[in-house]
């Protein structure tokens, strides 16, 4: 009976390399560096293309629907905007490389699944390609329905439509590129080496030592350096975005003694959603006009340009702008009436309302009738300079009477609609009418908030003080200011140093002297252009339709 021998030195039989943990471990790898590229892939859409990624559009999709309640005190936990839109699209990057990798991991695990030990590499490839063009089709799909309301934001100044179209396209080669780089990067590692053979159920097996472990090592430091290399333009990108966010100047106020009646294009306040704002591109800008009309139209900036422009002094304010605040602000904006582009349009004036969009994806309504107003304004002009970029270049809405939310900037979109849309904060609960009551306010000599308005300065007894402030009434104007120095027992009119049109606030100054030294409880109200006392309660709502109440100002007199 023969036996079978082994040779002394024979070589004992090698363990399968790749078995099922291993083909995990190169998915991972695989789905990262993909991962990676991806992020790099979308970040550059979004800034040379304007295509909002999902790391930023899905925040802003989601705002709208949390309740006005809620979303304050979330903001109050991350200790403001700003941190919570930093959070936001931290978080945003890190779930793509988290979903990337696992992705990875399990296209790895798809492929080196075998039932029996008939399986092959080819096989295991196959099943492995389906199932990655199934995840790149669901990752789209999902894309689509998810941020539907939100696909019309293009950063360069699409309009709606062009800006929806040029979105579901960015997605589809993003998520497609996504899972070619999956498959190409696991198969540079996992491929059969030459001379090695596969064994059962696909694994590679080498009868001895030899080169197939060292060239599958050099595949696996490749593809992580390829990764490592990919993170550098990623890293830059995103640092060019850090260099142009909103951060330095989100919640920027306009207010103290120094104030002019103009306001500075520099200085004008400003309130954005955004993490970075739009850097509208006018080559490719065009502002659509649609809805309700017998014929859309697609204007470019010069065409708005061509049609000739006039000034209009209108102020704007927030309606987050507390009692002395400075998120208002001033300016001789030049454009034209929106009632002109919707007569070109023929539009249909028993429209229930126009909605505004910006290139940024915020959307915004105003009743038909305010829309008709010849005050209200598209703009590209602001104090005889090209809009700044911050307060919405090209092109704005102007809406006087209503708060600043109405005045969308980076505006893309006009369409007429016959119901209700609910816009960006009106879907939030702000709201519901948007209209500024009247406001009137101290600010020389400056006012400090420590427990309680108090001026900053000591007065003297018997020496004359020139108070200073504002007042503000929205489209209604202003037909006086009184000041009350003895705690709103008696009221003396002020004198107004600066009134130009209902729809500006106005300047105004007081003289006292005070009698006695002590400290005095200060005040001012303002009655508008229709005779409506300022209110001067606090409103209970706030900040849903905006603050409310008079500026209550202690003197100390020595």
């Amino acid at each position: 009976m023969a036996i079978d021998t082994v040779a002394p030195d024979a070589a004992p039989a090698r363990r399968a390399w790749c078995p099922l943990a291993g083909r995990l471990l190169v998915g991972l790898l695989a789905g990262l560096t993909a991962a990676i590229i991806l992020t790099l892939l979308q970040l550059a859409m979004r800034r040379w293309l304007g295509i909002s990624p999902p790391q930023e559009m899905i925040p802003d999709r989601l705002a709208p629907t949390i309740g006005i309640d809620r979303f304050l005190d979330t903001l109050r936990r991350f200790g403001g905007y700003n941190q919570a839109k930093r959070f936001g699209i931290q978080s945003g990057l890190t779930g793509v490389l988290v979903a990337g990798t696992v992705v990875g991991g399990l296209y790895g695990g798809v492929t080196g699944w075998r039932r029996g030990t008939g399986g092959s590499y080819a096989i295991g490839r196959r099943r492995g390609i389906r199932f990655i063009a199934l995840a790149g089709l669901t990752m789209w799909v999902l894309s689509m329905l998810a941020l539907w309301p939100t696909l019309d934001t293009n950063f360069k100044g699409l309009p709606p439509q062009w800006a929806e179209a040029a979105t579901a396209v960015g997605y589809a080669v993003a998520y497609a590129v996504f899972a070619l780089l999956v498959v190409g990067l696991y198969d540079v590692v996992v491929r059969p080496v030459a001379g090695v053979v596969p064994g059962p159920a696909g694994a590679i097996s080498q009868p001895a030592l030899g080169s197939g472990d060292r060239v599958i090592k050099r595949r696996t430091v490749a593809v992580a350096a390829l990764g490592a290399v990919a993170t550098w333009p990623a890293l830059s990108l995103l640092r060019w975005f850090e260099d142009r966010a909103t951060f330095s100047y989100d919640g920027r106020r306009y207010s103290g003694s120094g104030i002019q009646p103009i306001t500075p294009n520099g200085s004008f306040y400003s309130v954005t959603k955004n993490l970075v704002d739009p850097d509208v591109n006018r080559g490719v800008y065009r502002l659509a006009v649609d809805g309700m009309v017998d014929r859309s139209l697609r204007l470019t900036y010069d065409d708005l340009v061509a049609m000739g422009g006039t000034e209009q002094e209108t102020t704007i304010m927030c309606i987050s702008n507390r009692i002395s605040s400075g998120l208002m602000s001033n300016a001789v904006w030049t454009g034209v009436p929106l009632t002109r582009l919707l007569d070109d349009a023929g539009a249909d004036r028993d429209g229930y309302e126009v909605v505004l969009r910006g290139a940024d994806g915020y959307t915004d309504t105003i009743p038909m009738a305010k829309a008709l107003e010849p005050t209200t304004m598209v703009v590209w002009l602001m104090n005889g300079e090209a809009l700044p970029r911050v307060n919405g270049d090209p092109v704005r809405a102007i809406v006087p009477g209503l708060y600043g939310e109405k005045q969308v900037k980076w505006l893309t979109g006009i369409e007429v609609v016959d119901h209700d849309v609910e816009g960006f904060y009106e879907e939030q609960g702000w709201g519901p009418d948007f209209v500024v009551p009247t406001r009137s306010d101290f600010f020389s000599p400056g006012v400090t908030n420590r427990g309680g308005f108090v001026f900053a300065d000591e007065f003297r007894r018997g020496r004359a003080v020139t108070l200073r402030g504002r007042a503000y009434a929205g489209d209604r104007g202003i037909e006086r200011v009184e000041v009350s120095t003895d705690g709103e027992a008696t009221w003396t009119r002020a004198e107004i140093d600066y009134q130009t049109t209902p729809i500006a606030w106005v300047f105004w100054s007081f003289q006292w002297t005070p009698a006695a030294a002590g400290e005095f409880p200060l005040a001012v109200r303002a009655v508008d252009g229709l005779g409506g006392p300022q209110e001067t309660r606090r409103r209970a709502s706030f900040p849903r339709e905006g603050d409310t109440g008079l500026h209550r100002v202690r003197a100390v007199v020595r």
